[in-house]
């Protein structure tokens, strides 16, 4: 039976992209190599085998570390129970969560009346049930040098950009040349919240009928 790595699970309200403001009850997963210099969630990189904690004790993180617990699928619907969550969404993150297979995940919840979500890099390939709602976030030339993958684009619900200078728009709008991805929504999404990249994600959601994506969650303080 799969086992996923979990660094943390939560419940609070989607801030991003098109599911903002929907009550939602977060897995994050530990793991990933793509480097991005930017990234908010750095302690989730590395996978070191004397990380591994009790559910209990990753439950009860305070703070971010790199503590992740090996759960199944079955303890993880458990533990949505035992923890008293009333969110119907889930929402698995990372890392880059698409480094395993999270088909039997996604159908577990989704059987259980619960609709899914997955953010990816599009570094990998998306093993997810037909339903799940799939958000890509395409890291381009990452430290890491993993392309972003065809399929991935393909397979997208939702294209979720982060922005701070016009390189990025450009590395966005060359890769969306690149890829078909009809009327897919783009939304982008202002690095660190600073004026100068909100406005210029402002602008160029305007210049051409993208959407705007404000991490709603950092501006009111949750997680």
């Amino acid at each position: 039976m799969i086992q996923y790595k979990i660094n943390e699970m939560f419940e609070t309200i989607q801030g991003e992209g098109s599911f903002t403001g929907q009550p939602s009850i977060f897995i994050r997963l530990q793991g990933c190599p793509v480097g991005c210099s930017w990234c908010d969630t750095k302690h989730t990189w590395e996978v070191e085998l004397s990380d591994e904690v009790t559910k209990e004790k990753m439950l009860a993180k305070s703070q971010e570390t790199p503590q992740w617990s090996n759960l199944s699928v079955t303890q993880l619907k458990a533990l949505v129970t035992e923890q008293g969550y009333k969110a119907k969404h889930i929402v698995i993150t990372g890392g880059e969560p698409c480094m395993v297979d999270l088909t039997s995940l996604c159908n577990a919840f989704e059987e259980f009346g619960y609709s899914t979500q997955v953010e990816t890099s599009g570094t990998f390939e998306i093993l997810v049930s037909n339903k799940c709602w799939v958000t890509v976030s395409p890291k381009i030339n990452m430290r890491g040098g993993y392309p972003i993958l065809s399929s991935a684009m393909a397979r997208a619900n939702e294209i979720k950009h982060p922005v701070a200078t016009e390189q990025h728009v450009d590395d966005l709008k060359a890769l969306l040349a690149e890829h078909n991805v009809g009327n897919t929504p783009i939304y982008l999404q202002p690095i660190s919240q600073k004026d100068r990249a909100t406005q210029l994600a402002i602008d160029t959601c305007i210049a051409n009928n993208w959407r705007l994506s404000i991490q709603v969650h950092k501006y009111i303080g949750i997680e």
